[in-house]
């Protein structure tokens, strides 16, 4: 260490005073935080999601959540370390909590995560003024902060989180007062724990990237200064430069990718998430249908198959013996999109041209860029559409069921498309995705969120879209039924870890963009919110 590195540090070194500063506002953080934490004695506020999904981590059934699973799986943590066994279901707010949850301790963990931000935030402003006037007075606006309070007492992601980014705005700091200490054991350590914390944060709640904004603009600044720095060769700047990508890029990044390992291998049963993500995804779920069976890999004329809409939540195509009313068009029988399996989701793949009973038994794939017709296999009917408009997105064409025992018109032919595949390719169960597109219309098979009223049993609209492209004309084959294709082991259709970490982002992704508010209700736009402008209360759950 050089003499002026030495000098430095001495400059900075609390004395008695900052200790007594420190432990002034820990015991207050730690009072305030934990005084009465056992009120109120029931489920408040966001307790119902969060603690629900510490119990599903402890019961190991999968979830789906908008957010990484960092926090969530620190609650399942506290609850297990509270000898908590997931047995609670956190239903709503107000609901009690029994005898056998240890709440009070759950609760206790994460406060203990949030009182640390107290001294966490001291520090901090220490290191950044060296008054200890100033680090106690950044202390207090945290202790008596009425948010921060209510953040850090309750079963919520936000203790942990607030303690991750405290954590690494604390690290970072640190790791600067060793700019002239540069490659030793203290200056790797602060590195590499701001790289860690990094990481943590973003695998907590994605708001975490603003804390990597931070980082990152402040090491662009370092290296910045550190290559106009005519007294330091090439070679010391790339050996910096080098260090920073390797602790503050591929640490943060393989610990993320590690929280998600964790993750999968926590969260490997049948459980309320399924339905959010792939058929080979829901495969490798012990207890869910797809688990441990044998199918045939490629799907043929004359097949029956179930076929999902490939979006997040996506449902099976599903038609019934009810016909649309009179009021919303032409009056055949209804499609819908349906969540749950039975008989009515099947469908056989035929030709576009009738053929021989004799010829339906010859065995032939079927390829991308077919023109084919599906049968409803329960009604005889084929699927359909026209230039009717669809009982609810009216901009869209209406599909039905039509014709008997398998005969209809040229309204029923519909071309099997798959992005980024070349004509002629075989269509696969499962892994592969496809577009139906109406030969007549040039619209796309579309299913989205849109409910039908009583009469369509309050199943999801299905339609045919003008919009070929959108992203909700995706279907997959999920089950395949056919004697005469060779059955294997459904664990050929199984994802690799990276495959399942691309498509649990690609379905939060979609669940944040989700995140939109509700006819109705009371919202600010960001530039109202240092006017303070429209303010009502906001009344939380207790």
């Amino acid at each position: 260490m050089s003499s002026e590195f030495r000098e430095r540090r001495d400059e900075i070194v609390p004395g008695p005073l900052w200790w007594l500063g420190l432990a002034l506002v820990t015991a207050l953080s730690i009072v305030t935080r934990l005084f009465k934490i056992n009120e109120p004695p029931h489920v408040c506020w966001d307790e119902t999601h969060f603690g629900k999904m510490g119990s599903w981590y402890i019961n190991r059934t999968l979830f789906f959540d908008v957010h990484p699973p960092l926090g969530k799986m620190l609650v399942a943590l506290g609850g297990i370390l509270g000898g908590y066994n997931g047995s609670f279901d956190f239903k709503k707010p107000g609901d009690p909590f029994p005898a056998e949850v240890p709440f009070v301790f759950m609760r206790m963990f994460c406060a203990s995560f949030g009182l640390a931000v107290v001294p966490l935030c001291y520090c901090i402003a220490w290191l950044l003024s060296q008054s200890i006037q100033a680090s106690i007075l950044t202390s207090f606006l945290i202790i008596f902060d009425t948010g921060m309070l209510t953040l850090s007492r309750y079963i919520l992601l936000d203790p942990f989180l607030l303690f991750f980014v405290s954590s690494t705005t604390f690290c970072h700091l640190k790791f600067k007062t060793y700019s002239l200490a540069t490659f030793t054991f203290h200056w790797w350590l602060w590195l590499s724990l701001t790289g860690l914390s990094l990481a943590c944060s973003v695998s907590i709640k994605f708001v975490g990237l603003f804390v990597i904004a931070l980082v990152g603009m402040s090491t662009v600044s370092e290296l910045w200064q550190l290559l106009g720095d005519l007294s330091k060769t090439l070679s010391h700047f790339l050996k910096q430069f080098f260090a920073r990508v390797m602790c503050l890029i591929v640490l943060p990044a393989v610990v993320y990718l590690l929280m998600f390992k964790i993750h999968f291998m926590l969260l490997s049963k049948s459980g309320p998430g399924d339905g959010f993500f792939s058929s080979a995804f829901q495969s490798q779920l012990e207890g869910n249908p797809l688990h441990n069976i044998t199918m045939p890999r490629y799907v043929a004329y004359e097949s029956v198959v179930t076929i999902k809409n490939h979006r997040t939540g996506g449902n099976y195509l599903h038609s019934h013996g009810h016909f649309y009313p009179e009021e919303t068009g032409i009056q055949q029988q209804q499609v819908t999109a349906y969540s749950h399996k039975d008989e009515n989701n099947k469908w056989r793949i035929k030709h576009r041209y009738i053929i021989s009973d004799a010829n339906k038994n010859n065995l032939e794939l079927l390829r991308n860029g077919d023109l084919i017709r599906l049968e409803h296999v329960a009604t005889g009917r084929n699927l359909h559409s026209h230039k009717g408009r669809a009982p609810l997105t009216r901009r869209h064409y209406q599909v039905t069921c039509y014709g008997e025992n398998g005969m209809g018109d040229a309204n029923d032919v519909f071309q099997i498309r798959v992005p980024s595949k070349s004509i002629g390719e075989p269509i696969k169960a499962v892994r592969t995705v496809f577009r139906l597109v109406h030969q007549g219309v040039g619209c796309a098979l579309h299913s989205h969120d849109q409910q039908l009223p009583k009469w369509g049993w309050e199943q999801l609209e299905v339609t045919c879209n003008p919009n070929v492209q959108h992203l909700n004309n995706l279907w997959n084959v999920e089950q395949l039924f056919d004697s005469r294709l060779e059955n294997e082991s459904f664990k050929v259709y199984g994802l690799s870890f990276l495959e399942q970490f691309l498509e649990f982002h690609s379905v939060m992704i979609r669940g944040n963009r989700g995140l939109r508010p509700k006819e109705g209700e009371f919202t600010l736009m960001p530039w109202q919110w240092p006017l303070n402008y429209r303010v009502r209360p906001t009344i939380f759950w207790a």
